[in-house]
């Protein structure tokens, strides 16, 4: 994992470092970068609204960027990760320094996460023969004023934190589905979990799935080679007190079942685990901050595949709440083991502070919001505003979309208690939060997270997990933590 220092004085071998700063930046009054002759020119080239950067004439550094500086205050478009991105494909030095005198405190959260998350790349997975070496990026440096610092290191290390149980949930997602099955899952989750004493992990195989009455779960992973698992991940942090609830949607790869999707749309469907994957990594980092709080996070593990035991359409499975659910769409099934991890959750703590269910569960998500929001689906007032808030704080934000008794019609069967899919085709991501809200008792405030267009990282073509919203749940955590003390 990169370690980071904050310093309000910049000394001994920089040599091996890139400075990342601003014009008319504190830091040039120094008669040693004043004196720097290529500084008045990235000075002007900044000041027009233009990215200069150099690797010649900047000694002591090895590289200094100079950024424009309105993109240190937008907190909304990502204008500084923008920039920085490109920047850091191929970097040269392993150390890093960033100018934080001047900058809002929601874009520097955002660029700590974004510089500690360069531990894991794709290749760091071992599948790629005759990948040359490359210099990796070691250490964050950030320079302050003095006065500044004692809230700055509470930022640092959050961030830092934040981005190691980011890290965690990455490199599970990215993982191929042949080698990140739910039994894979579940050991890693344990291997991870074995450094915090305070995390427990509660596993039921295929056998306890049925024993204990999670017949959507079952259903949806009977048809593959690889059974289904529920993985419950206790933290207790304190000895009593309210349980706070987090659940994933856990589908290693989604094949659509014999709702078959087509080739195109199977590709990124390892991916179709990332929120379990992400309350894997939350609680990771819950333990890794030592929160004075009990949480558990509940995975839904399962492959959709095709098999002589596959649901078939037309099918009804009986939920562990008792309810039924017609699966008139097999290619619906992150909703199916949501419901019945959410009334597993429920049960397991009827006096559950609150549930909040995180998935890749809807394209249309994507439709409506695009890649930058997450949408956010409640009937809690509460938590809806809280949440929200705690988007715009972490720079990991929601959108709200509506969830009402207007949706009921959308998942009325002839045959069973609901239906996974509405017949018309309409408000898909938002029936989808109205079959799930039955799961949970409306005593328990409860809100849905489709993350269908954050959990990834579209660059180039390409997709890798982002580790998304875990940022937004920290933050919440940490909000709910000081509103009740």
């Amino acid at each position: 994992m990169i370690d980071y220092a904050l310093t309000d004085r910049l000394a001994g071998d920089l040599t091996q470092s890139h400075l990342i700063t601003f014009p008319g930046s504190p830091l040039f009054d120094q008669p040693l970068y004043r004196a720097m002759p290529i500084i008045d020119e990235m000075e002007a080239l900044a000041t027009q609204g233009k990215l200069a950067d150099t690797r010649f004439g900047c000694a002591p550094f090895a590289r200094i960027t100079l950024l424009p500086s309105g993109v240190w205050h937008d907190s909304v478009t990502d204008a500084l990760l923008d920039l920085l991105r490109p920047l850091f494909t191929d970097t040269a030095c392993p150390q890093v320094i960033i100018d934080c005198s001047h900058i809002d405190e929601v874009v520097l959260a955002k660029t700590l996460r974004f510089l500690f998350n360069l531990s894991h790349q794709l290749v760091d997975l071992g599948l790629k023969t005759g990948q040359s070496p490359t210099t990796r990026l070691r250490r964050v440096i950030g320079y302050c004023p003095r006065e500044t610092q004692p809230q700055r290191e509470t930022l640092f290390h959050q961030q830092h934190v934040i981005a190691s149980g980011m890290i965690a949930a990455r490199r599970l997602a990215d993982l191929p589905s042949e080698q990140c099955t739910p039994q894979y899952v579940v050991d890693e989750a344990q291997r991870l979990c074995a450094a915090f004493p305070a995390l427990r992990c509660e596993v039921l195989d295929e056998n306890a799935i049925v024993e204990q009455g999670l017949g959507l779960l079952y259903a949806v992973g009977k048809g593959a080679e690889r059974p289904p698992r529920l993985l419950a991940i206790h933290y207790d942090g304190i000895a009593d007190g309210p349980v706070r609830s987090y659940v994933g949607k856990g589908i290693t790869f989604d094949t659509g079942g014999l709702w078959l999707k087509e080739g195109a749309g199977m590709y990124t469907m390892k991916y179709d685990m990332c929120g379990a994957a992400n309350v894997l990594g939350l609680m990771l980092s819950i333990a890794g901050l030592a929160l004075p709080v009990r949480v558990m996070g509940v995975l839904a593990l399962a492959e959709n595949a095709i098999g002589p035991n596959a649901m078939q359409p037309g099918s009804v499975a009986r939920a562990c709440n008792g309810m039924t659910v017609e699966i008139n769409n097999t290619d619906a099934e992150g909703r199916l083991v949501l419901s019945d991890a959410l009334a597993w959750a429920s049960l397991r703590h009827p006096d559950t502070r609150y549930i909040i269910d995180l998935a890749t569960l809807t394209g249309a998500v994507v439709k409506a919001l695009g890649y930058a929001l997450s949408g956010l689906m409640t009937q809690n007032e509460s938590l809806r505003q809280a949440l929200t808030l705690a988007g715009q704080q972490s720079g990991d934000e929601v959108w709200s979309l509506p969830l009402d008794a207007r949706l009921k019609k959308q998942t009325e069967s002839a045959i069973a208690d609901l239906c996974n899919t509405p017949g018309n085709n309409a408000a898909i991501s938002a029936s989808a939060a109205w079959l799930l809200h039955h799961f949970c008792p409306s005593t328990i405030p409860w809100a849905h997270l489709d993350v269908s267009g954050t959990a990834l990282w579209r660059e180039s073509g390409r997709s890798v997990a982002s580790g998304r919203p875990i940022p937004l749940l920290i933050q919440h955590l940490l909000n709910d933590i000081a509103s009740s003390q």
